[in-house]
């Protein structure tokens, strides 16, 4: 028996997500968000609960979670009920757009999301409940962390490792062999050229560093 597909969110992203899902011909039972203040016409065959909780009623082997809120530097709701429902033993589901191209030698860990346009070259790891949105390409051999949100339109060339918890912003580009440390973030149309240390923040056409304030 197919499993159940429940999605967390009724937001921007998890509307592009349920749109993914149609396409790929796959049945949402129900979405889960406190939030109603906009219900979108995607939305409107599928039942939703303000409650995310009533999921605990299902048993974890019935049914997969695909988590549909989106991610944002200084945003926590994401990785929070990741970690709630992957603590009670329930899966995440990947959504892999079928308009995307993927290699068949990169690894994908669970509950990842890749979107349209979006191309994962050969040899590259990407960690688990990370996204990487509309456009962005991750070059060979490259190595996503944990929790990542690859903006859409990002450039990351070969051998770019990232840690947890990083956001890589809308058009941003990273050379090839640049580390970026956890929790980092790299502005909107920043150029990486040398390594980020962990919570540092880049930005800009050169990436300079800002360190809780200050320039680096």
């Amino acid at each position: 028996m197919d499993k159940e597909i429940f999605v967390l969110g009724a937001g921007g992203h998890a509307s592009v997500l349920v749109d993914i899902l149609k396409q790929n011909k796959l049945i949402i039972s129900a979405v889960f968000s406190p939030k109603l203040d906009l219900v979108r016409d995607i939305f409107s065959a599928i039942p939703i609960f303000q409650n995310e909780d009533k999921i605990f009623e299902s048993a974890t082997d019935n049914i997969v979670i695909v988590n549909g809120i989106g991610s944002l530097p200084g945003s926590t709701l994401r990785i929070k009920l990741y970690n709630k429902f992957n603590a009670k033993g329930y899966s995440f589901q990947q959504v892999i757009s079928k308009q995307s191209i993927i290699s068949d030698f990169a690894t994908l860990g669970k509950g990842v999301q890749v979107m349209p346009g979006a191309i994962i070259q050969a040899g590259a790891v990407i960690g688990e409940n990370s996204i990487i949105n509309t456009g962005a390409i991750i070059e060979h051999d490259c190595v996503i962390g944990a929790h990542n949100h690859i903006a859409p339109g990002a450039t990351l060339s070969g051998q770019v490792s990232t840690g947890d918890f990083v956001h890589i912003g809308t058009g941003a580009n990273v050379i090839q062999n640049v580390t970026i440390g956890d929790k980092a973030i790299i502005g909107a149309g920043a150029n990486v050229i040398k390594d980020v240390s962990s919570e540092e923040t880049a930005f800009g056409t050169k990436a300079e560093i800002k360190i809780k304030g200050l320039d680096k």
